[in-house]
Order: C-alpha cells, then sequence, then structure tokens
C-alpha cells in the first residue's frame, strides 16, 4: 500500500511540477508580449510627429525670414515639414492668421511658379491668403529649395503632383483645420500640377491657377507649339548623350539658367530676368534664379500629358490669367477642357505673365478669398 501511495503522490507531485513549470512558461510570454506592445506603442507615440527619413533627402531649413516679400503682422508664421508618398521630405512655411475666431478654419496648399521657391511667389501668396483667413501653406517641391531629395535641381511629373497632395496630407490631419475644407493654388509650371492633382485628388474643393503654363505642352512642342517631331528626336538623342556624360563625370550638368546680364529679346525672358535675377525676386534656393534645372530633367516631361484628365475635375476652378502673357494660351486651352459647371475665367487686362508673381496692384487677392469661400461653403 505505502508503494502506491508513494507512486501516487509522485505523479501527483509531477504533474503539480509540470503545471507550475508551464505556468510560469505561460505568464513569462504574457509579460514579454505586453512588454512589446507597451514599448511599440510607446516608440510610436515618440515618434508619430517625426517625418518619414529618407537618406536621400537632403534638409536644410533655415529659421531666419529670407522671403522676397516683407513679413506681415498680420499673420503667424512656422516652419514645418511633411512627406510625400515617395518618402521625400517636404519644407513648407505655414501661415496663420492671427484673428481665427471660433471653430476649425478652411487652409489652401501653394506652389510655384516651376523653377522657384517658397520665399517668393508662392510664400507671396499664401501669406496674402492667410491674411484673409485661411490657413495657408507654401511648400518647396521635391529636390527643390529646403525640401529633400536627390538629385538637386531634378523635376518629376509624378513625384511633384504628388508633393501637392502630400500637402493636403499635412493640411487635413491638423487639429485647427477643417479637411472639408481644403483647396490648392497653383502658379505657373504648378499651375498645370495643380490641375494635374486636382484631377487626382477630389479633396481639393478648389482649385486656383495663376499665370499658368502647361509644362509637359511646352517641354515636348516648345513655345506656340513650334517643335516638330524631329526636333523632339533630336531633343532626345542630346539628352540621352547627356546622360552618358552625366554618368561617366559622377555629376549632373545644369542648364544654365537665365543670363546674367539682361537680354535684349524676346520681352518675356527679358521679364523673367527682372523678377529672377534681380533685388525684386532673387533668392539664393531659387532654381530659376541660379544655375537652372539640371539638363536632363526635362526628359519624363517630354512623354506627359499633365492635363491628360483635367476634363473630370469636378470641384471648383479659378483661372486666371494676365491678358498680355506669353503664356496665355495655355490657360485658355486648359480652361476649355475643363467641364465641370464650377470654373471661371478671369483675365487681368494690360496684366504679362510675371505681374501675377508679385504685383499687388494686379494679384485679385479678394477675388479669391471670395471664390473660394463661395465655393466651399
Amino acid at each position: 500500500m505505502e508503494n502506491k501511495s508513494e507512486k501516487a503522490e509522485i505523479i501527483v507531485n509531477e504533474k503539480t511540477n509540470s503545471l507550475i513549470k508551464w505556468i510560469f512558461i505561460g505568464t513569462t510570454l504574457i509579460f514579454l508580449a505586453t512588454t512589446i506592445v507597451f514599448l511599440a506603442l510607446f516608440i510610436h507615440e515618440k515618434n508619430k510627429d517625426k517625418e518619414i527619413e529618407n537618406p536621400n533627402d537632403a534638409i536644410n531649413i533655415t529659421n531666419e525670414w529670407d522671403k522676397t516679400f516683407e513679413k506681415s503682422d498680420k499673420v503667424n508664421h512656422k516652419k514645418v515639414t511633411f512627406h510625400n508618398r515617395f518618402g521625400i521630405t517636404l519644407v513648407g512655411d505655414l501661415y496663420e492668421p492671427k484673428e481665427k475666431g471660433d471653430g476649425k478654419l478652411a487652409a489652401i496648399a501653394v506652389c510655384g511658379p516651376f523653377g522657384a521657391v517658397k520665399e517668393q511667389a508662392s510664400g507671396l501668396y499664401a501669406q496674402n491668403m492667410a491674411e484673409r483667413g485661411f490657413i495657408t501653406l507654401a511648400f518647396d517641391p521635391s529636390f527643390t529649395g529646403e525640401s529633400g531629395g536627390l538629385p538637386r535641381y531634378l523635376n518629376s511629373p509624378d513625384i511633384n503632383t504628388d508633393d501637392f497632395s502630400a500637402a493636403v496630407d499635412y493640411l487635413s490631419i491638423q487639429d485647427n483645420i477643417d479637411p472639408e475644407k481644403i483647396s490648392i493654388i497653383g502658379i505657373c509650371g504648378f499651375g498645370g500640377y495643380a490641375l494635374n492633382v486636382a484631377s487626382i485628388d477630389p479633396r481639393i474643393k478648389v482649385t486656383v491657377v495663376s499665370t499658368m503654363y502647361d509644362m509637359s505642352r511646352v517641354t515636348a512642342y516648345g513655345y506656340n507649339d513650334l517643335y516638330t517631331t524631329e526636333k523632339r528626336y533630336n531633343t532626345r538623342i542630346s539628352l540621352a548623350q547627356q546622360r552618358i556624360i552625366d554618368y561617366k563625370n559622377g555629376n549632373y550638368a545644369t542648364q544654365g539658367g537665365l543670363p546674367e546680364e539682361r537680354p535684349n529679346e524676346p520681352l518675356f525672358m527679358q521679364q523673367y530676368w527682372d523678377y529672377y535675377k534681380t533685388q525684386r525676386g532673387y533668392h539664393k534656393r531659387s532654381v530659376n534664379s541660379n544655375e537652372g534645372w539640371l539638363t536632363t530633367a526635362q526628359s519624363s516631361l517630354l512623354n506627359t500629358k499633365l492635363l491628360q484628365f483635367t476634363n473630370e475635375i469636378k470641384n471648383a476652378v479659378l483661372m486666371i490669367h494676365g491678358k498680355k502673357a506669353h503664356s496665355y494660351y495655355f490657360g485658355s486651352y486648359a480652361y476649355s477642357k475643363l467641364t465641370t459647371s464650377n470654373k471661371e475665367f478671369m483675365e487681368i487686362e494690360g496684366a504679362y505673365h510675371c505681374d501675377l508673381y508679385d504685383n499687388l496692384e494686379v494679384i485679385p487677392f479678394d477675388y479669391i478669398k471670395d471664390y473660394i469661400n463661395n465655393h466651399l461653403n
């Protein structure tokens, strides 16, 4: 009997020890899992406001006020960063009206001209619209200004279109902004990009286009559509040869930008020079003010049609153009393609292309304000 009792006790002890063992293992696993979850939540909370890090970024943010226009005492200003879908960190100037009132505000993302930086025309537009009650974000597109992306002075129809949507992403999650009341303003070449992104991104409730260029059209067809098929083919040969030169050299050649001396002709080149190369609009980070785009930067634009689906835009579009602008035909054609009933083409009598960059007597800021508010409400 004692042997049976001892065996039974041994069996019970073994089962008890096994149970204790598994309880210990289970408790340890639960503790480890809980620790991992809390650690992950801690890391996420700590890093939620940080941007995606990209080894190809070239961020160098300047905190001083180095705009080509005076700082307004009616708005608050700060530098912000956000990222696009390609992981490139973008840098912008956020302007907020000092007198905000109650509730969430409408917002506007602003970009352009093509080859300019946010310290030039886009910042001027953003600050003026902030004075009129909007939260505004003027940003440098990828590869330019303070924004990231390598190589520098490159452009991409896909990436630069996404830059605008990335600005909308950023504005949409701000606590003081109504995500249902976001608009965009595109100036010059980024007017064409603005129409392109409006055809892709229905979150954009109002699109304002000022002194528009269609960069894909002018690259492929030249001014006034004078390029022939043979001209485009020769351009492709030249660009292909330049790629080999760049690869051998280990760097990328630039187009050279505007001349150091004011050109004698044509008129629109003189007007560009008067803006980008003088105290009026020169900026040290501006592509157009300095060495210009990469020589091969135009490759992708040769085979792109930015306005392909603009006829499918359903939200409001305001297009503004100087009647004397050499780029007028870009705007009038783009307007003719729009089918939305909420569209308007505004001609500025006597105005040239660059007048809509910074001439406060010409740019209809109050009208833009009313147009946006009317279509948001």
